[in-house]
């Protein structure tokens, strides 16, 4: 799919159509990040910071059990 940017003010907007953003459970208010490689734009929905802080606890968790066996499968 191409897509060209739009005037808006002093800016250019992006116009996603609804049924991608259907797809990906995105509306009005979900607050996106925006990040490039310096080449392409990657566009997606910010992780909340309770969801992060869980999935941080998750992994150290993991890590403090596993963590020993992980790095010697790892080499």
């Amino acid at each position: 799919m191409t897509k060209h940017l739009t005037p808006h003010g002093n800016s250019a907007a992006l116009i996603i159509d609804k049924p991608i953003l259907a797809l990906l459970n995105i509306s009005m208010t979900t607050p996106l990040e925006i990040t490039t490689d310096g080449r392409s734009l990657v566009i997606s929905p910010s992780i909340e910071k309770s969801r992060q802080k869980r999935f941080s606890a998750a992994m150290d968790s993991v890590n403090a059990l596993h963590g020993k066996t992980l790095r010697k499968l790892a080499k």
